[in-house]
């Protein structure tokens, strides 16, 4: 039985594993390796979160990106940011038009780029925070806000957002809480030595490979309603808290190094997002109970945009994925040691 008192369909959770192996076989028609990083997308899309994408040009960002859409039967539009976007450009505005039968004029709302199933916002720090923001509200509530009337986004609605780390001139550092707002913040790696001579063989070559549609949007809907039928025991969710709530400085029980690398901690959303993503995590490996090495798995991506290292951790090295490593090192994750530890007894009870 699931959370929510329905049992979990072997067909519903058949589709899911599926279609999984079937994506991945597409998906690597063009994309070579980056095997994590396509398994959490499809873990993010499949728990209706979003993406950040990090990483140095050509790495195919945006190419696998819209890889992804197109191995799924739904609209897609790429959204180039650029320091002269306006937020009316990507969320739509009204223009006033006459009808030719009445001869009166009328406001008619043109929807913009975002207004299809996924949206591909690619190198979103090149834009001001004004046009940043204007994804916020599509981005949690699945609408937009044009005057003083709201247009429902179509569903499902899949953000992916692209940004360069090492280029800075001109761009503009997307807010914490925007940054929120995406489930995972991906980052997109060098490929090996034989993945990069595979690349090399086939971008030089006319060599030009095709994928084909496996999912559409209504079974992706309801691959994602199958994943919050996913039960979490007790244990793995006292486990993701005391790893969220160890985050946050100056509370009790928060270990003295955490005040004093850390800025600030993680909120509520990540162990949401902690849970959603290893419910997901667990379907594509063919369970259907969570563990507690899902949660580990998933903790880089989910908690990595939303801990901020203070002035003296970056000054002696130390990286969120460092502290995160450190938080999953330090935390029992046998139920027993769980339930003893007397520090994350008081996290636990504050």
């Amino acid at each position: 039985m699931s959370e929510q008192g329905e049992p979990l369909s072997a067909q519903a959770v058949d589709l899911l594993h599926t279609s999984y192996r079937q994506l991945q076989q597409q998906i690597r028609r063009v994309i070579v390796g980056q095997d994590e990083v396509i398994e959490q997308l499809l873990i993010a899309l499949f728990s209706q979160g979003h993406v950040l994408l990090e990483g140095v040009p050509g790495l195919a960002k945006t190419l696998m990106v819209s890889t992804v859409a197109r191995c799924l039967s739904m609209t897609f539009s790429r959204i180039q940011f650029t320091p002269d976007l306006m937020p009316a450009d990507i969320t739509g505005t009204d223009i006033l038009q006459e009808n030719r039968s009445t001869g009166q004029r009328e406001y008619r709302f043109i929807p913009g780029p975002l207004f299809h199933n996924v949206v591909l916002a690619d190198e979103i720090n090149r834009t001001p925070p004004k046009t940043q923001a204007a994804l916020l509200e599509a981005m949690q509530e699945r609408q937009v806000t044009v005057g003083q009337t709201i247009h429902r986004l179509s569903a499902p609605f899949f953000v992916l957002a692209t940004q360069n780390p090492i280029e800075q001139e001109g761009t503009y550092s997307l807010p914490e809480a925007q940054q929120d707002r995406f489930m995972f913040k991906v980052f997109v790696k060098y490929p090996s030595f034989d993945e990069e001579r595979q690349i090399a063989r086939q971008t030089t070559s006319n060599f030009r490979p095709e994928v084909a549609p496996v999912l559409s949007g209504e079974q992706v809907l309801q691959i994602q309603s199958t994943v919050r039928q996913v039960p979490v025991s007790d244990h793995v969710i006292n486990y993701t808290l005391a790893l969220v709530r160890r985050t946050r400085v100056r509370q009790p029980g928060t270990p003295e190094w955490v005040n004093e690398w850390l800025g600030w901690g993680a909120g509520p959303r990540a162990v949401q997002n902690l849970l959603l993503g290893a419910k997901a995590r667990a379907l594509l490996s063919g369970r259907t109970t969570v563990s507690v090495e899902d949660i580990q798995q998933l903790a880089a991506p989910v908690l990595r945009h939303r801990i901020t290292p203070n002035f003296t951790a970056i000054s002696d090295g130390i990286t969120s994925d460092s502290v995160i490593q450190r938080l999953i090192d330090e935390t029992p994750s046998r139920e027993s040691e769980l339930s003893s530890d007397p520090a994350l007894g008081t996290i636990l009870a504050s």
